[in-house]
Order: structure tokens, then sequence, then C-alpha cells
């Protein structure tokens, strides 16, 4: 009975760190840039909140790369000051 037990547990760790390495690639695919989640936490607009406490970050993460894309957008009044 030893024998099994010596033999069975090596082999039941090996497969959990197999499986759990498989989670942890998923995850990391699935996760946004850091400097884009620092910018969007920065300054967020209501909408984005929702999203994200809602559908997730991908969804909050696409609204503000919708909102970074619009051609017409303003600058806020602090970095209009920095700029001049």
């Amino acid at each position: 009975m030893t024998a099994w037990l010596s033999v069975l547990v090596p082999l039941l760790v090996m497969f959990f760190a197999l499986g759990m390495e498989r989670v942890e690639s998923r995850l990391r695919d699935a996760t946004m840039p850091q400097d884009e989640l620092d910018e969007m936490l920065e300054r967020p607009r209501p909408e984005e909140v929702r999203a994200m406490f809602r559908q997730g970050t991908a969804r909050a993460l696409e609204l503000f790369r919708l909102r970074n894309r619009r051609p017409g957008k303003r600058k806020p009044a602090s970095e209009s000051k920095i700029a001049s």
C-alpha cells in the first residue's frame, strides 16, 4: 500500500500542476495591459464603471478604447495647462 501511495501522490501532484498551468495561461491571455488599466481607472466614466461591474473588464476596456478613438475628443483642463 505504501508503494502505491509513493507512486500515486507524485503523479497526482504532476497532473494538478499541469492543469493549473493551463488555467494560468488562459488567465494571462485574458488580462488587459497594465498601462491601459491604470489610465482607465484614473478618469473613469459612469458607463465604463457600470460595464466593468456588470460585464467584466473586457467590455469596460472596449468602451474606454472607443472613447479614446473618437476624433473630436477634448483634453481635460489639467492636461491642456501642462501642455501650454
